[in-house]
């Protein structure tokens, strides 16, 4: 179990760092009193243990700002938290859920079957080699959906790598100041490409590529390496510092590519 649940004292710290964080510099103790279920003196208490161990400064009139050791201690937990739901996911409620799969042959009620993911799509078929495998819940043709059920041994997937791209703003030059043989060079190695920012946009029009996502790229990249997906998301430079804090926080593996022409 993840070490922020074993006690209620690491749940509350974890919890009022992140209202600190996301409120900063000022917090209404009271309501976050109320979120957590405790007393405001409780609040008041956890925040001074904060503050003394270097998770949070204040400037004595009620004002708290997160420090980077803060940040790096809720990243760290926050980590630790999705490690330990993925394990709830994977290896215990799979064994009691029904996923969806595609038939690659025709399949019969009550017989196991190989499980793999291609292409961010869960296949069920007969190969031999193949750790993960389920039982079938209902007769099913080839190439229909089909409930998987009982499932054992862990789907193989190498998560996606992200590649950003990062294009000036309009005031510094925009599109007109993007080295295009090098985004088409990026492009050549990607499969699925987003982009966030007119100026991203108008960039891969440019070099004849219209993107794959526009609105939700952040997510769709996330997503999409999760079902070992690689991506690559042409992106404004204002947006790149939320980017980047996102898939900081989600573990993922990026590279980060400055196409501005010097």
């Amino acid at each position: 179990m993840a070490n922020i649940l074993q006690s209620k004292r690491e749940s509350s710290r974890f919890q009022i760092l992140v209202e600190i964080a996301a409120h900063q510099p000022n917090l209404r103790q009271k309501e976050v009193a109320e979120r957590l279920g405790v007393t405001p003196q409780a609040v008041s208490e956890y925040i001074k243990e904060l503050v003394a161990d270097g998770l949070v400064t204040t400037d004595g009139r009620m004002r708290y700002s997160i420090t980077k050791e803060g940040v790096e201690w809720l990243l760290e937990s926050a980590a630790e938290l999705k490690r330990y739901a993925r394990v709830v996911m994977e290896e215990i409620i799979s064994h009691v859920s029904v996923w969806t799969a595609l038939a690659e042959l025709d399949l019969a009620e009550g017989e196991r079957v190989s499980l793999e993911m291609r292409s961010g799509l869960l296949y069920a078929n007969k190969k031999e080699g193949i750790e993960a495998s389920g039982v079938v819940i209902g007769e099913t043709k080839s190439g229909e959906d089909v409930g998987v059920s009982d499932l054992r041994g862990l789907i193989s997937l190498e998560e996606g790598r992200i590649t950003v791209c990062k294009v000036p703003r309009v005031q510094l030059g925009g599109s007109r100041k993007v080295d295009l043989q090098l985004l088409e060079k990026q492009l050549s190695k990607e499969k699925m490409v987003g982009c966030l920012g007119i100026e991203a946009l108008v960039a891969l029009r440019k070099v004849g590529r219209e993107p794959d996502v526009i609105f939700g790229a952040k997510e769709s990249a996330v997503e999409a390496a999760y079902h070992g997906i690689s991506s690559l998301v042409v992106s404004v430079d204002e947006q790149i510092p939320s980017l980047l804090n996102r898939l900081e926080s989600e573990g993922l593996k990026y590279e980060l590519i400055d196409l501005t022409l010097g």
